[in-house]
């Protein structure tokens, strides 16, 4: 082996993989059990985002080898952050503020398709009723 495989120190990745299944049943424990009704759930959603978050930090650290690498793992993380955080508020105004609006665009859609439809079949109906020749009986 060469002396620059040699720089990293041994790592216990039998170790870390335990630390992601303690924190994989932690976060499944939080989110199976009724701590909704305990706690607010926007403190448990915290809970079990922050719990992702040391899972998803042990990944690239130690499985990915990013402990190892030097400072230039930062330039090339840098436009990844840009763009995680520019997506959300570019999409927000589509998405995100009308996620829990009952009301859907395409269902008045059609309904206001329907209701014209109804309105032009009516329109036509009283045309040709006006259009027939009047049985008022004798003949004149």
């Amino acid at each position: 082996m060469t002396d620059e495989h040699n720089d990293h120190p041994h790592v216990a990745y039998w170790r870390i993989f335990g630390y992601l299944c303690i924190f994989t049943v932690a976060s499944v424990i939080a989110d199976v059990m009724d701590l909704k009704a305990m706690y607010n759930i926007y403190v448990l959603s915290a809970v079990v985002l922050l719990i992702s978050c040391f899972k998803a930090s042990y990944v690239m650290r130690y499985f990915m080898h990013l402990k190892f690498e030097g400072g230039w793992k930062y330039i090339i993380l840098l436009p990844t952050v840009v763009l995680a955080l520019a997506i959300p508020f570019a999409l927000a105004s589509d998405i995100g503020i009308h996620y829990y609006d009952v009301e859907v665009p395409q269902q008045n859609t059609l309904l206001e398709k329907e209701i014209e439809q109804i309105a032009k079949e009516k329109a036509e109906a009283e045309h040709h009723h006006g259009d027939e020749p009047a049985e008022h009986g004798g003949g004149h």
